[in-house]
């Protein structure tokens, strides 16, 4: 590496209740404004109030396979060949694939209007852990659009 070279990842470390990663990465996404406290109390609430619709399960399963659920394995890259724009479909890499997730699970989740944060992550964490949801229906979307632009696919790299 250069000299020069300034790293700008930033040392994150486990969330304190269940020493995961992955908690972190979704606490980080849900805050907003830097008030990391309120994030975290919205993601606990959610993952109690998401335990208690499926009693059986423990909570950081939950998070984990409702993730899992959402990862898109391809999806659609835009490309410029001979004047016109193709989608080629793609592998996604394994940091992608769950930043990805995680993304359209806070997303949708913010999307639904009418509820606190807490109970609408914690229907779409639910929904998405049983397979089905927003964030699971955008997943097979992109599958659907990789698979009718297979035919492009000799374009990529």
């Amino acid at each position: 590496m250069p000299r020069n070279y300034k790293s700008t990842a930033v040392l994150q470390r486990p969330d304190p209740k269940f020493n995961s990663m992955l908690a972190t990465k979704i606490i980080n996404k849900i805050m907003l404004s830097g008030k990391k406290s309120v994030a975290q109390k919205v993601f606990y609430d959610a993952l109690d109030l998401a335990a208690q619709k499926l009693p059986d399960v423990e909570q950081e399963e939950i998070f984990t396979t409702a993730i899992e659920n959402a990862k898109p394995a391809v999806e659609v890259r835009s490309k410029r060949v001979g004047g016109a724009n193709y989608q080629i479909p793609r592998e996604v890499k394994r940091a992608r694939q769950q930043a990805l997730a995680i993304r359209w699970v806070i997303d949708n989740s913010r999307k639904k209007k009418g509820k606190p944060m807490r109970e609408r992550l914690a229907e779409e964490l639910v929904d998405a852990y049983n397979g089905t949801g927003a964030s699971v229906q955008w997943k097979e979307n992109v599958h659907k659009m990789a698979d009718a632009n297979k035919a492009y696919a000799h374009f990529g790299r």
